[in-house]
């Protein structure tokens, strides 16, 4: 059974979720739907971003899509750069300091990393890619993979409903192609020949191409890692990318992590119906969740947002990559989550399934939860795994 604790945490979580979801209920969206959106909650507590290293990651925000409130946050561990990193200093005209972070030198050949797209939990109505708690998450997995992050803040229900979750993955995913293409045609501008680590500039003299993920990025190794409702939205984005296939080129999603995914349907299995009022979030919460994320007018618990065993999903099963799911003892949405992954493992898809003892739902990410020694070996197992399909040596570590 889990701790005192986490008991006592899982009741004052219940009620708050219970409070947020019933005033997103009775709350009016003026207007109908809202396609620009909000990506997080007042109530939720957020990190600035720091572009100089701090505890051995830098951060930076990015609102990449005009026209909606998409955007994220790129976490660089400082592997990529030598002892004495070049800390860029832009000043005003008053001196006042307008940048003072790492930027990547121009003309040199820089170390690069595998890119993670990490999409956070929140059951679809809460949670922010720049929360407290998704940005420690998301520092130790940039620090044990040695990998870029790059977490999705995508638009959140009501005022955008499905697929508006769904597209903003599949946007950013597109987004990362187009940066590294970018980056590619900076390379061989000027007299033909190649330029390492060029960028491509605009009218106005600013790069067009994510400086970060120009240096440092190599997209041909992305993984696909989603948190409670944000696996839903990975494994939706892991099956547009097998339908593209290299028309996203040179992205190519090599394996995806699914942490205790929000999986639901309308019969129920036998842990929904155990484990109805477990801890941290109960099954009656998450319903008013899905009626606030789904259409309302084909509101359908076998929804293929909802359930990933329904007849007839595209692509075809075999064609998936690489899948780690991520379960929890004591969380009722656990059976669902174990027959994805057994059906994955019945077309001979890489697919193992880790399942913790006394654990709750999002016990590796809930902030008070994060730095138990619970939490911290569930991120090394991860690490472990991903390293798989992410090293450019090839299969040494195996699970």
């Amino acid at each position: 059974m889990p701790s005192l604790a986490v008991k006592l945490y899982s009741i004052f979580f219940k009620l708050q979720q219970r409070y947020v979801v019933h005033n997103l209920t009775k709350a009016p969206i003026h207007g109908g739907a809202d396609p620009f959106g909000v990506t997080s909650r007042r109530e939720e507590s957020t990190a600035a971003s720091n572009p100089s290293f701090n505890d051995g990651v830098a951060t930076k925000d990015i609102h990449i899509d005009p026209f909606s409130s998409l955007c994220i946050r790129i976490f660089l561990p400082d592997t990529v750069v030598s002892p004495d990193p070049v800390i860029s200093e832009d000043r005003s005209k008053d001196g006042a300091f307008v940048y003072s972070g790492y930027s990547p030198q121009s003309g040199a050949k820089h170390k690069k990393l595998p890119v993670v797209l990490q999409f956070h939990g929140g059951a679809f109505v809460g949670g922010s890619n720049d929360s407290v708690r998704n940005d420690v998450f998301c520092r130790r997995i940039a620090k044990l993979c040695d990998v870029i992050v790059v977490a999705v803040g995508y638009r959140l229900a009501p005022e955008s409903r499905y697929p508006a979750a769904f597209d903003d993955g599949l946007k950013v995913l597109n987004w990362l192609a187009k940066e590294a293409n970018l980056a590619e045609c900076g390379k061989w501008m000027g007299n033909g020949r190649r330029r390492m680590d060029a960028h491509v500039f605009d009218g106005f003299g600013a790069s067009m191409a994510e400086p970060w993920l120009a240096a440092h990025g190599d997209p041909s190794r992305c993984v696909l890692l989603g948190v409670s409702c944000g696996a839903n939205i990975a494994d939706y984005v892991a099956r547009k990318a097998v339908e593209a296939g290299k028309l996203l080129d040179p992205v190519k999603v090599v394996a995806q992590v699914l942490m205790y995914p929000f999986f639901i349907g309308s019969n129920p299995t036998a842990s929904e119906i155990k484990l109805a009022n477990s801890y941290i979030y109960d099954k009656s919460t998450c319903m008013q969740a899905w009626k606030l994320f789904l259409p309302e007018e084909k509101f359908d618990l076998d929804h293929p947002a909802a359930n990933p065993l329904i007849p007839g999903r595209e692509p075809p099963l075999k064609f998936m990559p690489p899948t780690l799911t991520v379960v929890a003892e004591q969380d009722w949405m656990r059976d669902r989550a174990i027959a994805y992954s057994k059906e994955l493992r019945k077309v001979n898809i890489d697919a193992p399934l880790l399942e913790y003892k006394d654990a709750v739902h999002e016990f590796a990410t809930l902030d008070v939860l994060l730095h138990t020694p619970q939490a911290q070996a569930c991120a090394e197992d991860i690490a472990i795994w991903i390293k798989k399909y992410i090293s450019l040596r090839g299969h040494e570590f195996s699970y």
